[in-house]
């Protein structure tokens, strides 16, 4: 396959993308694909439909062993390489026969991968200092066999640059969602939740974003535990509950990450079982659906705390707009909007023309086109990159 095919890929007006995300609650792969007009600030997108694909359980399974800290073997990763690949292309194929559009059709490809681990701060190693970071799902595997240009490993270039990888969906509410008239935020519940900030009328400098710390994944783990359920379902577990003082102290006292101050990252590294495991170790006495009703007040209180300390003397943001898993969660809609007050309106992304259940997808599928296109997609002032870099891998047919 000639490497010309790139240059009229970077030349065409229109495109039908597709992104792909797998985050750190490995509750499936989230698939969307895009009609994107243009590229950088002038990008236009018009989502054509998306499925939410799961994984085979024992790959689930295997998925989270190798991700928790010290988890997996060398063997383990290298099978799962390929092999959360081929789930990755069960969901393209999925999406575009629920769409009816035949494969040929698809352009780009952007797939974020799944992180398996995430290390971007700086470590003495070797003689060497360096963060590291590993999503696997083998790009060359994806396009070889569906013959479509694939773009991943977005977040590799800029650790190398000293960054934290992420997060990159701030370059998506940036060129995206900005406004001229209104001083919002946008923030997405996953696994873990992160937030961007954006005055009106934003320039790239001006971009405040960065992980507040859990979301989904602690609420999931222990509603498996307690229930053998994946999830709070609109968080009813937690509504049924109530605040317990004495752990949501604890939590505030034990969790470091809130006061790190950005650039930052976080992930299952950090709130991993063993957090999970400290939570039920300190809960004797407190009733299961109260303890769920802690943890997600905490996911809130963490948000509400990352913007009194690190955005709101930079931008008191009228509008916040969620996205993910957890803006399903009525629990965790409820404390946030109390936590804010009538200073914040608080309202579901959807409400700007983007579909909440794919917005991550949607943003990957954005950021394969912008490394076509030779964009640099990073923003240094949110990871924290000595400099802005072209994000990606590119893998020909």
């Amino acid at each position: 396959m000639s490497i010309d095919r790139i240059y009229k890929l970077s030349r065409q007006k229109s495109k039908y993308v597709i992104g792909l995300m797998s985050g750190t609650s490995v509750d499936g792969i989230s698939a969307a694909l895009v009609r994107i007009t243009g590229s950088g600030l002038s990008t236009k997108i018009k989502f054509l439909g998306g499925i939410n694909h799961p994984f085979p359980k024992e790959m689930r399974k295997s998925i989270l062993s190798i991700a928790e800290p010290g988890g997996g073997n060398t063997a383990d990763i290298c099978r799962m390489n390929f092999f959360i690949s081929l789930a990755y292309i069960q969901a393209v194929k999925k999406l575009c026969q629920k769409l009816n559009l035949p494969l040929s059709k698809i352009n780009l490809i952007g797939s974020h991968g799944q992180t398996i681990h995430h290390l971007p701060q700086k470590e003495k190693l070797f003689g060497f200092t360096s963060g590291s970071t590993l999503q696997i799902g083998d790009i060359s595997v994806l396009s070889k066999q569906l013959g479509i240009t694939t773009v991943g490993d977005f977040r590799t270039a800029d650790v190398a640059l000293g960054g934290e990888g992420a997060p990159f969906v701030p370059y998506f509410d940036y060129t995206v969602l900005s406004s001229d008239k209104t001083d919002r935020a946008l923030l997405n519940i996953g696994g873990i939740a992160n937030i961007t900030a954006l005055k009106k009328g934003a320039k790239p400098d001006d971009v405040i974003a960065f992980d507040t710390g859990p979301g989904n994944m602690m609420i999931d783990s222990l509603m498996n535990r307690f229930y053998g359920l994946k999830y709070d379902r609109d968080g009813k577990v937690a509504l049924s509950g109530a605040v317990n003082k004495r752990l949501l102290a604890y939590l505030k006292e034990t969790d470091s990450y809130p006061d790190q101050p950005p650039p930052k990252s976080t992930g299952r590294e950090f709130y991993s079982k063993e957090f999970v495991d400290l939570i039920i170790k300190n809960s004797t006495g407190i009733p299961q659906k109260d303890i769920i009703a802690t943890v997600t007040y905490y996911t809130a209180w963490s948000v509400f705390f990352a913007y009194t300390k690190y955005i709101r003397r930079k931008v008191t943001i009228s509008e916040l707009f969620l996205s993910g898993g957890g803006a399903k969660n009525k629990a965790i809609v409820k404390y946030m909007k109390s936590l804010f007050g009538g200073e914040t309106k608080v309202a579901n992304v959807t409400s700007l023309g983007v579909d909440s259940d794919y917005k991550e997808a949607i943003c990957f599928a954005v950021l394969a086109n912008e490394t076509i296109s030779g964009n640099c997609a990073n923003l240094p002032s949110v990871t924290g990159a000595s400099s802005p870099t072209i994000l990606g891998k590119i893998s020909l047919p």
